[in-house]
């Protein structure tokens, strides 16, 4: 029982990897409610799944542990093998450059010109023109570059070294 236990759970880890890997790793890293309520949904879906018809104590600790055992040999191996985590994960996907929109990627990643300005906004910059680089990185997060930043952040510095000599 413990066996089928195991193995009914990792195949739904499985799964769900793959499934997440196929509907796009946007989903990840910018939950919006609906976001939420499907992952909750799917979980709950796919509990009798990995328990089958032991709803014990004992059936979901071993349902629970074999998921972290399997996440963390999964964390392990990609940390090994680089053509794995490209497989699975995917490249980072360059969203603007040098101030320029790459609409194809924007596309092919499903991010609309508010969410990505929105995004943009959220990293101190202004306007999109402004920035140098911005890359859909492999966890779903948005990275941000820019001068203004850098100017920002030098011009910190400096005032905190002309304030630390004058004391």
């Amino acid at each position: 029982m413990i066996l089928d236990i195991i193995l009914r759970s990792l195949a739904v880890y499985i799964f769900i990897v793959f499934a997440i890997r196929l509907f796009g790793k946007r989903e990840i890293a910018q939950l919006s409610i609906t976001d939420l309520v499907f992952i909750l949904l799917i979980s709950n879906s796919v509990q009798n799944a990995m328990v089958g018809s032991d709803s014990s104590l004992l059936g979901g600790v071993v349902a629970a542990g074999t998921l972290f055992i399997v996440n963390f040999g999964v964390g392990y191996i990609f940390f090994k093998s680089k053509k794995l985590t490209t497989f699975l994960e995917g490249h980072p996907i360059m969203l603007i450059y040098n101030g320029h929109v790459i609409k194809e990627h924007l596309a092919k990643s499903q991010i609309s010109d508010e969410e990505l300005e929105a995004v943009v906004r959220e990293h101190g910059v202004e306007k999109v023109e402004d920035v140098n680089l911005a890359i859909l990185e492999l966890d779903g997060n948005i990275s941000v570059l820019s001068d203004d930043f850098k100017r920002r952040t030098v011009k910190k510095r400096h005032a905190h070294r002309v304030v630390s000599k004058t004391t």
